[in-house]
């Protein structure tokens, strides 16, 4: 992989976690070098958000957003609308959340989840920045809750490392959402998430790595990390029946347009 590689985005990842201590210098630099310019870190818990704003201003080619976990959403304090539009204020700070629900490990939580969810609904429609959202094992309760909160104010949204159903996807894209593509979709089980992709408009897909999770294959099984995004385009092109190119071009001008504050290149090193 050279510098001469079109830019890649990665869309979704999470620099501050502990997996990478020490080691971003390197991890931003083999992503440069993997063609991979612009990241966006997201913050988890807002108690956290200092730390991955100091790291968002400390590299051009990282931006951040914050929001709350719905695993953690029991844990947590909850959001205020008016704080993560406080932290929307920031020149590097580029999305809403993530938030969602995940009723797979934490259904018992189902119901503060809801609500933090609508929280950064509302965030999202206040400040005009896209929605990250987390999905798992809640279907029906994700569609309703995007569909009734679009309804009342459009907003703009990504349905993140998005691994549901084919209906899931479907009601996102009519709300005029984008789906982000992670390295689950380079898994050899993961053929119906692959149709599904396949299906969807192409200028309505982003990629991600969520690193350090869910590296791509050849890296399956290993931490995951901003640079493995060219394995999961290099899929992308193919279901796609696209050149390498073309999709990195077209998933990168897919991102500006929702990200529109991360619009504009980074200057890093070539």
């Amino acid at each position: 992989m050279t510098a001469a590689l079109p830019e890649i985005v990665d869309s979704h990842c999470h620099l501050d976690f502990p997996d990478f201590n020490g080691e971003l210098d390197a991890i931003l630099a083999r992503a440069h070098a993997a063609g991979v310019r612009r990241m966006v870190t997201i913050c988890t818990r807002l108690k956290n958000e200092p730390a991955v704003r100091t790291l968002a201003e400390a590299n051009p080619s990282v931006f951040y957003a914050a929001g709350t976990h719905p695993m953690s959403a029991a844990e947590e304090p909850l959001a205020s609308v008016d704080q993560l539009v406080a932290l929307s204020q920031h020149p590097k700070f580029v999305a809403i959340g993530e938030t969602g629900l995940d009723y797979h490990y934490t259904a018992d939580s189902a119901e503060i989840q809801k609500t933090s969810l609508k929280i950064h609904i509302n965030a999202a429609q206040e400040t005009g920045l896209p929605l990250v959202i987390h999905a798992r094992a809640a279907d029906a309760d994700m569609a309703e809750i995007l569909t009734a909160g679009y309804r009342a104010r459009p907003y703009s949204c990504v349905m993140h490392c998005f691994s549901s159903s084919a209906d899931l996807a479907r009601a996102a894209l009519d709300l005029g959402f984008y789906l982000s593509m992670s390295g689950i979709a380079t898994f050899p089980k993961s053929g119906e998430l692959r149709d599904i992709f396949a299906s969807a408009p192409v200028d309505r897909i982003l990629l991600e790595t969520d690193s350090p999770y869910l590296a791509p294959v050849p890296h399956r099984g290993k931490r995951n990390e901003p640079a493995y995004a060219a394995f999961t385009a290099a899929k992308g092109a193919e279901l796609f029946g696209l050149s390498p190119a073309d999709f990195a071009r077209i998933t990168t001008e897919n991102f500006d347009r929702l990200f529109t504050k991360a619009r504009l290149p980074a200057k890093v090193p070539a």
